[in-house]
């Protein structure tokens, strides 16, 4: 079984929980909530009658970034054409991480079944993650 499915708009990346000052709670921030209840409504759009995988599980993750306005329209080509990859925030294993929390239980059963995982920063005209998920 695949599924392939695409989150559109800025990537973000998990994360790191926070503690409130006052009750000593931890609690995930409210722009890793939002961006993790985005992607299972994105696959759920595409895939509405989903029953989890419940073998092994391969994922390919590629992040797409908008290259910056203000370089020059040959390092914007080469962006584009992929000689040169995007080595800003968010880094690759918080994009991975909040995909792969976002599909638990909705995807495959349990996040451990995950055996093999490809994550890639790639630039584009238009910002998305690209989610690829396979049983094997």
């Amino acid at each position: 079984m695949k599924y392939e499915f695409e989150i559109p708009g800025k990537v973000t990346g998990k994360g790191r929980p926070r503690v409130n000052t006052n009750t000593g709670m931890a609690y995930t921030p409210t722009k890793t909530r939002d961006y993790e209840d985005l992607a299972k409504q994105y696959f759920l759009l595409k895939y509405p009658r989903i029953k989890p995988l419940s073998n092994r599980v391969s994922i390919e993750i590629i992040a797409y970034f908008e290259p910056v306005k203000t370089v020059s329209k040959i390092e914007k080509e080469k962006m584009l054409e992929g000689t040169v990859s995007p080595t800003k925030k968010p880094d690759i294993d918080n994009i991975a991480k909040i995909i792969l929390d976002s599909l638990n239980g909705l995807a495959f059963i349990d996040d451990t079944q995950v055996t093999k995982i490809s994550v890639e920063k790639k630039y584009s005209n238009e910002e998305k993650v690209y989610v690829k998920i396979e049983d094997y």
